[in-house]
């Protein structure tokens, strides 16, 4: 019976098999043995619950990798670290085209057609899209090293408990 419990296991996702499979089939087998004791009507009641039960979780996992594939945020793909101050660069230089158009359209009369001297601009926005740069650039900062101490300090200490009770 074990044995079919395993090649039923191989109907769950590849990532649920790899993660959890050898303890589902330890589990299984230590709920067999138990079983075994109680008669051959307790052994046909867990054999049939077991089963059943592999195939709903299966599909389950199924369903809910296929639903949340769409949704869920993938660890192999991430953006490198530098996209941030890229994007910021071009955000910056979309502002100051903002502003020189700003300018052009200032420096031309509004009567009169023909183009006129071109006024410095007066950058207004600029300072402004800085100091909240700088105030999220600061919030996140402040968030990140507090995540990074407490992931550090938390992975340590359940290590530590692992570790101990081995």
């Amino acid at each position: 019976m074990l044995t079919l419990y395993r090649f039923l296991l191989r109907f769950y996702p590849s990532a649920h098999q790899d993660c959890f499979s050898e303890e589902m089939a330890a589990v299984y087998r230590q709920a067999q043995m138990e079983t075994a004791k109680k008669g051959l009507a307790a052994q046909i009641r867990f054999h049939f619950r077991e089963v059943t039960g592999l195939l709903r979780g299966a599909l389950q996992e199924h369903v809910l990798e296929f639903s949340m594939r769409r949704f869920a945020m993938r660890t192999e793909f991430r953006f490198p670290k530098s996209t941030a101050v890229l994007m910021m660069i071009i955000l910056a230089g979309v502002v100051l085209a903002i502003e020189k158009g700003k300018a052009i359209q200032a420096s031309l009369p509004a009567a009169n057609p023909s183009i006129g001297p071109i006024q410095p601009a007066q950058h207004t926005f600029l300072p402004v899209i800085a100091m909240v740069f700088l105030f999220f650039y600061a919030a996140g900062l402040i968030g990140w090293a507090i995540l990074f101490a407490l992931r550090r300090s938390g992975t340590h200490r359940l290590a530590e408990i692992a570790s101990e009770q081995q």
